[in-house]
């Protein structure tokens, strides 16, 4: 298991804090498929942004690490795991969704995202 990875922070600044934990190129990909409804490895996979297994085995890992995430057995022979997002993680929800309006806004060709991940609550 990776050190958590908030032991060393480069600074007391939250944007830089929260930029150590989530500011590599999939983990809000990951939280975002999360809230969307994704739980396990091949789904995650399935995703357009097409992640390794590999360095979606090492985010999960990291996420899990930083209490954003938690896995749960689902199949024995060979073990299987599912993955929810924890309280913490999805309270990044009103985040991502402030993220997809500045993006639909300032980025041209972005996705509108599905209503159902931007409303409210």
């Amino acid at each position: 298991m990776p050190a958590h990875p908030l032991d060393s922070p480069r600074s007391g600044c939250p944007i830089a804090t929260t930029l150590d934990l989530l500011g590599d190129r999939w983990s809000l990909v990951l939280v975002r498929d999360m809230l969307n409804g994704k739980a396990r490895f091949g789904e995650f996979l399935d995703s357009p942004e097409k992640i390794t297994t590999s360095v979606l085995a090492d985010r999960l890992a990291r996420l899990e690490a930083a209490g954003l995430v938690r896995k749960e057995p689902y199949q024995q022979a060979p073990v299987r795991y599912a993955y929810e997002l924890t309280e913490m993680g999805a309270a990044l929800k009103p985040v991502l969704q402030q993220v997809c309006r500045w993006a639909n806004r300032f980025v041209p060709g972005t996705w509108t995202p599905p209503a159902a991940f931007m409303a409210e609550g």
